[in-house]
């Protein structure tokens, strides 16, 4: 009945550029892994346990795209190790900024009541 295998169609899940445990590929590449486990940091800055100023926040997501440009348009290949950690900073940066702008609309609503 449930027989249906989890597909993530945002990511190309290519085995050599995956983790593996237990003889099972991660449903998402090394990089994805990364992001994915990147958003767990929400929390964090949703509740000012942490903050990052708007510039930090995006500058540590740059690692990620010059990695995965990189490896797009040209013959260098990072390692599984280099994909997940760049993308841990491309998530944690992402939800730095889904934070930040989601405080300021806040703020703004607030303000206009």
């Amino acid at each position: 009945m449930f027989s249906k295998k989890l597909e993530f169609s945002f990511c190309h899940q290519l085995p050599e550029r995956s983790f593996c445990f237990k003889g099972k590929q991660f449903p998402v590449c090394a990089r994805c892994t990364g992001i994915h486990i990147g958003y767990l940091s929400f929390p964090i800055f949703l509740f000012s346990y942490f903050t990052l100023s708007l510039w930090l926040s995006l500058l540590i997501m740059l690692p990620t795209i010059i990695d995965g440009l990189t490896q797009a348009f040209s013959n260098w290949e990072s390692t599984n190790v280099v994909r997940f950690i760049t993308g841990l900073a491309a998530g944690i940066g992402c939800m730095s900024l889904i934070s930040i702008w989601g405080k300021q609309i806040g703020n703004l609503i607030l303000s206009l009541t």
